[in-house]
C-alpha cells in the first residue's frame, strides 16, 4: 500500500478559479484541472522566480516532489493552450497559510490575517454567522 501523501503548503487561495478559451475551436470546452498545489508550483517557480529548492521549502515538499507537482502542472497547461481546452483551479491535499471564512449569510469568503478562532464579523454584511473553511476550494 502507498504511503498517505502529506498536505502541501500553500500560501493563498488563487484569484481566480481558471480560465477559458477564446475562438472557433473553444467550442467544445473541454476541461483540464489544475490542482491548487500545481498552481501554486507555477506561481512559486514561473511567476515568483524562486529556484526549485526555495520553492520547495514554501511547500513543504522534497525538491523532487515539487519538480513532479511543477511539470505535471506545466503539461497540463501546455495541453489547454494547444487543444483550446479550459483550466480549472481546484481540489488538491493543502494547507493554507492563512486562515479562511465563509459567511453563511452572504457566502462571501474572506481571510483575517493573525486570527485563528471562527468568532469574527463577515466583513461585506457584518454577520457574525461566519465558520472557518477547511482546506476546500
Amino acid at each position: 500500500m502507498a504511503r498517505p501523501v502529506n498536505p502541501r503548503k500553500v500560501f493563498s487561495r488563487p484569484k481566480v478559479k481558471g480560465f477559458i478559451p477564446m475562438g472557433f475551436y473553444a467550442s467544445d470546452l473541454d476541461t483540464i484541472y489544475l490542482s491548487v498545489e500545481e498552481y501554486e508550483s507555477i506561481r512559486l517557480k514561473d511567476y515568483m522566480g524562486l529556484s526549485q529548492l526555495e520553492s520547495s521549502e514554501h511547500m513543504a515538499v522534497s525538491r523532487p516532489t515539487l519538480t513532479r507537482i511543477y511539470e505535471k502542472a506545466r503539461n497540463k497547461i501546455a495541453e489547454a493552450l494547444c487543444e483550446g481546452k479550459q483550466i480549472l483551479i481546484q481540489g488538491g491535499n493543502v494547507i493554507y497559510h492563512e486562515k479562511w471564512f465563509v459567511c453563511n449569510s452572504c457566502s462571501s469568503k474572506f481571510n483575517i490575517k493573525g486570527k485563528s478562532d471562527n468568532t469574527e464579523k463577515c466583513p461585506l454584511c457584518g454577520s457574525e454567522n461566519v465558520v472557518l473553511i477547511e482546506n476546500d476550494l
